[in-house]
């Protein structure tokens, strides 16, 4: 898969995307995610954000902001059915980790749901353990708060 970062918000590929994903969450919660998520927060340097592309189709995205204290959130990572269980979740997870790092981030958080198991045991896989609750969905009981360490990869 070839990764390409590109302006969240501003580019026809990452729209379309976010309309699937958005599409998924109001099939999941009967209403699509309202949490803030502004195109400015996804660009250098306090944040980035990706879009992976197999046979130059758009399959795979993901982002991340700082949000203070050395701690980069991960935001709409998604992945197109057609192309779940290839491996792209990880391959967009680790730019994206690799990304944060350098741009010196101490560590990565996120939120999910319980109602997205595969996204918890995808997460989980790659050493991201429960840290306090925290941003838009701190109050809600379904909402898994993840994290971990980060560390620049050699080149």
């Amino acid at each position: 898969m070839e990764i390409v970062s590109l302006a969240y918000g501003r580019h026809p590929h990452v729209s379309r995307l976010v309309e699937l994903l958005q599409a998924e969450y109001v099939e999941i919660y009967g209403a699509p995610d309202n949490s803030p998520t502004e195109p400015g927060q996804f660009s250098p340097p306090r944040g980035a954000f990706a879009v992976g592309y197999e046979n130059q189709e758009p399959v795979a995205m993901g982002g991340w902001r700082f949000r203070g204290e050395g701690r980069a959130e991960l935001k709409r990572m998604y992945v197109i059915d057609e192309q779940r269980g290839r491996g792209q979740s990880r391959a967009i997870l680790a730019w994206l980790e690799d990304s944060a790092a350098a741009a010196g981030a101490s560590s990565m958080v996120l939120e999910t749901n319980q109602r997205h198991p595969a996204a918890i045991g995808l997460y989980r896989s790659c050493g991201y353990t429960d840290v306090p609750a925290f941003g838009y969905y701190a109050d809600d009981p379904l909402t898994v708060y993840l994290g971990r360490p980060l560390q620049p990869r050699p080149a």
